[in-house]
Order: C-alpha cells, then structure tokens, then sequence
C-alpha cells in the first residue's frame, strides 16, 4: 500500500447546507439563523471555497429558470465519481426525445400482456415537474405511447389509468392542482386515459420502512372502497381542507390515498389487478423500492423483507411490472432504461484497489447515498469498505417534530471508528438533518437541525485532527438556506442550486488556497491528493488545492 498522509481523512457531507447569494432573504436562511461555531472556526482557520452542485456541472440540465437543483443521488454519485456523471434523467429524456418508447421492447411488451390478458394498463409515478424523482413530460410521453398503442381510447378494450403520487417537496407545497390540470388537459387532447389515484409521496414512496405509509398506498391502488373523490383536483382541495391528523399538513406531500372515479364500478376497475400491467415512471431508485416490492415480490421473499412489510395478501397474479429506470438490482420486474455499464475506477473502487480500508456511516434516510449511489449503484461494499447505518427516527411523521434525528449516534459511530487502533485512513460520513429537516418548511425546526449538525461535525473534525488526520466539510445540494419561496409567499420545501461551502481542514493545509471554480467532481480528486494517493486517469475532477 502506498504510503498516506494526513490520516484518517474523513469526508463530511452536511446534507442540504448551501449559501444562498440573496441577502435580502437571511430571516428565512436558517443557516445564517443557526448558532454555527464550528463552522465559523473552520472559516477562520483553515481554506474554504464554494462548489457547484447543480445544473451541468453534476449532468443535468439547464432550465428556463436556470440549473436544475442537484439532490442527494445525484451529489453523492458525482462526489464518489470524480467526474460528472450524465444524469438518469438526461438519458431519459434523450432518448424519448429520440423516439425510443414507440418500439420499446419493453413497452410493447406490457402492451401484449394486456391485450393477450384483456386487462388494463396502468402509470403510477410522481406527477412534478421537481426532477428529482420524476418528470412530468416522461408521462406525458408515455400517454401519447399509449395512444399510438390504442390502448385506453373510449372505445378500447384497455383501459388506460394514472396513478398520481402529489410532490409538494421538491416543489412548492400545494402545486399539484396544476400539475394535475396539465396532466387532465393533455389527456383529453390525447383522447386516452384518466387519472384513478391521487396519494402523496410521505405514503407512495417511503423509504424508510414505514410499511404502515406504503400499506395505505398499495391498499388505495388495489383495493377498491375507502376515500374516494370524483376528480382528481377534488381529490387535492379535499385534503387541503381537512389535513389528516396524523400528519396535520395541508401540502402535497402528505395527501391522502384517495380513489378517483363516478361511481364504484368504475373505481373498482381503475384498480391494479391481475392481468393488468403497470409502469412505475419515476426515474430515481431509493423512493419506489418499497412500494414496488409490495408487487412484485413472491409471497416467501415479501414475508422476509426488512422490518416485515405488511399484509398485503397474496401477491397479484398475471401482472407485468415496468419500471421507467432500474430501481434496484435483482428485483423481478422489466426496465425500459437500464443503466449503462459501471464507471470504473471511482473513489471507493480506486481505494480497494491500492490497499486502502475506507468507512462509511449515515442513518437510515442517507445511508443508500454513502453506499450504493456514491459506489455507481453498486449494492456490495468493495474490498476493505465497512458500513454503519444508524436507524432513522421512527416515532415521529415528520423529523421537524425531531429536528436532531440520529445525528449524535451517527457522529459516536464515526468517533469509534476515529478512536480505534485500527481506525480507517478514510471514513464518509452524511450528517442528514439540513435536508431532511429543511424538506418539512419549518425554519425553526431548521434552525435547530443545523445547530446539532455543526456540533456533530465539530466533535468529528476535533478528533480526526487529534489522530494526525484531516477533513473535508462540505454538501451535496442547497436547501436549509432557503425556507421561504417569496414567489409563491409559501414556504420553501425544495433543494436549492446554490453552491455549497467545501472547507479542507487540517494542520497541513492552513494558509493554502482553493479554487474557486470547483464542482461536486472534484471532491474525490482532492480527498486523494490530501492523503497522498495518486488520481486515476478515468476521474477526470480536479483537487480544489491551488
């Protein structure tokens, strides 16, 4: 193994800890809210720049309003790169562009089943234009596939249904009706389909094993009965008139599993059954899983999932599952867009490869970011990589109402490892509080998310420079430093597409300088150069150290 230097080097991601550039608005920055000491003394006494995190510089798209917002699948995947890597939803969107979902293989063959079958065809997916997990103009695209298909036109045998998930968190909190009335207009032009299901994503698309959200979703979808509203907006305007009381919210997020339909034949049709076929169109992994297990699965692999999902009966029979990306490996489903063929030499990868044992550690919300998005999708740890993950809170809905999450065990889980004899030279640790905190609007809860963060980080940073080692304190997206959108005068939910601070932290980088011209890329190549490893040709990033 090549000899390192300032070691352990331990890699912070504040998740959602950006610099918004608009003075104007620091009331609502809870950020410059935050007693942040630690952070303070890192500005002071050692180089910080800021980095880039959105838009082209991670491989997405430019806007009409700018760079698209960057997120935490993405800015892991980029940071574990070192280069930029082109984007699920960049992929997706040239190639429908191109023409690819009219002789779809994949498409076409759902499009057999159903009509082989006489069942139905159905789209269940996120209805937002957020980018995040979805967009809406791969289901618009979808609905004209169907169309040419003649597949859900009024006089077909197969019926053509939407399963709308609402947003409300990587868009403004009540933006669905819009959504929906886009979605309802390019229906009627198209002459096919209409909308079943309306259900917010804190249900449809749970990943933290909350079974008992993700039940309610799979029971809306294939159970007819229980709420119902003849309109999809209605479905909308009825829950932002009466929030559950679980979830005592009137945003999109949190709306209630609610069938769409006239009367109860047609509602009990419009639900997923045997025969049919269903194409999930988010694009982002980490957030459908769940629910599409509950579909897929055969029925001894669905009673051994993690915390035991629920019951849901036996698996539906004759049902051809499509997703628009690949959610995760192996599960029994068919992929219209897999994924092309693993980068090589990443981070972790290229430390394996030179003898270098590395740790990683979040709680349950990031710990899919440290791991299988920050290794290329890659489930298995490599060679000398060893994992942490620390439960996520599971006694409150929303982690406003427990803003300091599980950051203190997370931070005691990365001071073991820091005080061991046999401590890892690297350790990558997400610190999540900033983003999941800052996705629920409320500022003060905020506030106090990003104070417990920085004393996590600082203890962390202390003890790492205690060893001999280094650090690197950054984040993957903005999001805390904006918690109201003046626009719309509605709080802010979304990530941001400002910079991020990037500190280089220890005894032998006081006084150095940085670039200021850095990227989420770059963070690899400098974490190499500060422990003495070389840069392999495939990471094209280049190390922030002037």
């Amino acid at each position: 193994m090549t000899s390192l230097r300032n070691i352990p080097c331990v890699l912070i991601v504040r998740d959602g800890w950006g610099q918004s550039p608009h003075r104007e608005a620091d009331a609502t920055n809870a950020i410059l809210r935050a007693a942040t000491p630690v952070d303070a003394r890192l500005a002071r006494q050692f180089p910080r720049t800021l980095i880039r995190t959105s838009g082209e510089d991670v491989g997405l798209p430019v806007g009409p309003d700018g760079p698209v917002m960057g997120n935490s699948e993405v800015g892991h995947q980029n940071i574990g790169a070192g280069r930029i890597v082109d984007q699920e939803l960049m992929r997706i969107t040239n190639a429908i562009r191109a023409g690819a979902l009219a002789t779809h293989p994949v498409l076409l063959g759902a499009v057999a089943h159903v009509r082989r079958s006489g069942g139905d065809l159905h789209y269940l997916g996120l209805v937002s234009d957020g980018q995040v997990h979805s967009d809406l103009a791969h289901l618009l695209a979808l609905v004209d596939f169907a169309k040419n298909e003649q597949i859900g036109g009024r006089n077909g045998a197969n019926a053509l249904y939407i399963h709308a998930i609402t947003d409300g968190r990587d868009t403004t909190p009540t933006s669905a009706p819009g959504y929906l009335n886009t979605l309802e207009a390019h229906l009627a032009k198209a002459g096919v389909g209409s909308i079943a299901t309306v259900v917010g994503r804190f249900y449809a698309m749970d990943r933290d094993h909350r079974w008992e959200r993700v039940a309610a979703a799979y029971d809306c979808l294939t159970n007819p009965g229980g709420r119902c509203a003849s309109t999809a907006i209605a479905a909308v305007e009825q829950y932002y008139a009466q929030p559950s009381d679980r979830v005592s919210r009137g945003g999109d997020e949190f709306v209630l599993a609610t069938q769409v339909g006239g009367d109860a034949e047609a509602i009990a049709r419009s639900r997923i059954k045997a025969g049919d076929a269903v194409v999930f169109f988010n694009f982002r992994g980490d957030r459908p899983r769940e629910l599409t297990k509950a579909f897929v699965l055969d029925d001894d692999a669905w009673n051994a999932v993690e915390k035991g999902g629920f019951d849901r009966g036996a698996r539906i029979g004759d049902l051809a599952f499509v997703t628009l990306a690949e959610f995760e490996t192996g599960l029994p489903v068919e992929v219209v867009f897999k994924r092309p063929a693993k980068m090589t030499n990443i981070l972790g990868g290229w430390l394996a490869a030179n003898g270098v044992r590395q740790f990683r550690c979040a709680e349950t919300e990031k710990f899919p970011h440290v791991t299988f998005f920050f290794n290329d999708y890659r489930e298995a740890p490599f060679d000398g990589e060893t994992r942490a993950i620390v439960p996520s809170p599971q006694d409150v809905a929303t982690y406003d109402l427990k803003p300091e999450m599980s950051a203190a065990s997370v931070r005691d889980a990365v001071l073991g490892r820091l005080a061991a004899a046999d401590c890892e030279p690297v350790i990558i640790v997400n610190l999540a509080n900033g983003d999941m905190v800052g996705h629920t609007g409320n500022l003060a809860a905020t506030t106090k998310a990003i104070e417990v963060v920085d004393a996590c980080v600082g203890a962390i940073v202390d003890a790492a420079l205690a060893r001999g080692g280094s650090a690197i304190v950054t984040a993957d997206h903005g999001n805390a430093e904006e918690m109201w959108n003046a626009r719309a005068n509605c709080p802010h939910t979304a990530h941001t597409n400002y910079p991020v601070p990037c500190s280089v932290v220890g005894a032998a980088f006081r006084g150095r300088k940085l670039r200021d011209d850095g990227r989420l890329a770059d963070l690899a190549p400098t974490l190499l150069e500060m422990i003495g490893l070389s840069q392999p040709a495939e990471m094209t990033g280049k190390s922030l150290i002037a």
